[in-house]
C-alpha cells in the first residue's frame, strides 16, 4: 500500500476558494409528509431514520452523471444538505444549529428498484442508494451568508418540466432535529453532510436527461445523465 495516495472528496465553498471536505453522508429518509406517503410510508411523526452513502459519491453541480449500472429504474430526490463545521455526540436540538457550516443543495439519486427489492427481502438499501455520482452537491453556501433556511421553495425539473415543488417548511424533522437525533447514534465530526430529506414527485430519468432544481435563499444544482 506504500505510495498510494487516496484523493479526499470535498465540496466547493461559495465565494471562496476554499473547499469543503467530505467526511461522511447521512440521509434522512421520507422527511416530507407527502413523500412518506408516495413512498407506501406512514407521514406521522415517529423517530426520524437514516441512511448512508460514500463520500465519494459526492460529485458537483454540473457535472455528467454516468447511469448507474444494474438498475432500470434510476430516480432524481432533490435535498437541502447540511454541511457541519462542528461535531459532537448527544447534540442537544438547542444547539445543534451551531455545529452548522453550511448549507448546499442535494439529489439523492437512487436505484429504485434496487430499494424496493431490499425493503421486500428486509435487507439494507446499500445498493439502491450508494453508489458512484450518487450525491449531487452544489457549492456550500456558509451559514454567516444565508444564515439557517426554515421556509422557502425547494424545486425540480426534468428537461425543463417540474417534478418536485414543496417549501422547506413541510420537512417533519427540522435540520436541528435531525442533526440530534443523528448524533445519538454515532459521533457527528466536521465534514459531514446531512441530506434531510425530499419533497414528493420523485421520478425516474434517462440518459440524455438534464435535471436542474434549488432552493430559494440557498442556491441551485443542475446535472446531466449520459
Amino acid at each position: 500500500m506504500t505510495g498510494i495516495i487516496i484523493p479526499e472528496a470535498n465540496v466547493a465553498i461559495a465565494g471562496s476558494d476554499d473547499r469543503f471536505p467530505v467526511r461522511h453522508i447521512y440521509c434522512v429518509g421520507r422527511n416530507y409528509p407527502a413523500h412518506a406517503r408516495e413512498m407506501g410510508g406512514n407521514p406521522e411523526r415517529e423517530p426520524p431514520f437514516y441512511f448512508t452513502k460514500a463520500a465519494d459519491a459526492v460529485t458537483a453541480s454540473a457535472s455528467v452523471v454516468n447511469y448507474p449500472p444494474r438498475t432500470n429504474d434510476l430516480q432524481h430526490e432533490i435535498e437541502l444538505v447540511v454541511a457541519l463545521g462542528e461535531g459532537g455526540r448527544n447534540i442537544g436540538v438547542k444547539r445543534a444549529l451551531q455545529h452548522v457550516f453550511g448549507y448546499a443543495v442535494g439529489i439523492d439519486l437512487t436505484r429504485r428498484d434496487l430499494q424496493a427489492r431490499a425493503k421486500a427481502a428486509g435487507r439494507p438499501w446499500t445498493a439502491g442508494k450508494n453508489f458512484d455520482q450518487s450525491a449531487p452537491l452544489s457549492a456550500i453556501e456558509p451559514v454567516k451568508a444565508i444564515g439557517h433556511p426554515e421556509q422557502g421553495r425547494i424545486w425540480l425539473a426534468v428537461n425543463g418540466d417540474i417534478r418536485q415543488d414543496g417549501d422547506l417548511s413541510q420537512c417533519i424533522w427540522s435540520v436541528a432535529e435531525s442533526i440530534a437525533e443523528i448524533s445519538t447514534y454515532c459521533e457527528l465530526a466536521p465534514g459531514d453532510l446531512v441530506y434531510t430529506g425530499s419533497p414528493a414527485g420523485v421520478g425516474a430519468l434517462l440518459r440524455g436527461d438534464r435535471v436542474t432544481g434549488g432552493i430559494e435563499g440557498v442556491g441551485e444544482i443542475s446535472i446531466d445523465i449520459r
